[in-house]
């Protein structure tokens, strides 16, 4: 049984790395050419914060801070700050999770809302702080509203094609670890 559950957890991680790695992919296909006046949401974000919420023993920080760091370089952000500011929400969002697990999903979507927020606010302001160019604010608010809003769909999306729930007791107890 402990074979099992240790197989399942790194398969678990497995899909998240690959999840992710195909979101940053595609990203930075040239599927357009002409500038956009919106911005759709950041999926990798979204995923990476329902992961962390959803089962927080299936996304660990060094995945998620290898998974950041290369899509700062990949999407020519500057190198490791987004990442930084990631792991430090996951974190603190990981340390909620077992509380989130038995509140009602409008809880889950509120705090996920916020860690999106503080993740778009952090960032700008660091990024004015250091006179480095960025895009336009509306632009920046689009992107963070689109996101705010497409969590819930990719909750339905996770649940339907890949089984992600919440983790409850029983399945801590069966995998050995406390979140």
């Amino acid at each position: 049984m402990a074979e099992r559950s240790a197989t399942h957890i790194w398969l678990l991680r497995s899909v998240f790395a690959g999840l992710c790695l195909m979101l940053i992919y595609l990203q930075i296909l040239p599927l357009e050419t002409v500038p956009r006046r919106w911005a759709g949401p950041d999926l990798l974000v979204v995923v990476v914060i329902l992961w962390t919420l959803r089962r927080p023993q299936s996304a660990p920080l060094p995945i998620i801070a290898g998974v950041m760091l290369l899509a700062d370089f990949l999407l020519l952000r500057p190198p490791g700050l987004f990442a930084a500011l990631t792991v430090v929400t996951c974190e603190g969002l990981r340390r909620r999770a077992h509380a989130l697990r038995d509140m009602p999903f409008a809880l889950e979507w509120v705090t996920a809302a916020i860690a999106i927020l503080a993740l778009g606010i952090g960032n700008r302001v660091v990024l004015s702080i250091f006179l480095v160019d960025q895009a336009s604010l509306g632009l920046t608010l689009i992107q963070l509203i689109m996101s705010m809003l497409s969590y819930p769909i990719v909750v339905l999306v996770a649940w339907a094609f890949l089984g992600l729930r919440k983790s409850s007791p029983h399945d801590l107890d069966r995998l050995g670890a406390n979140t």
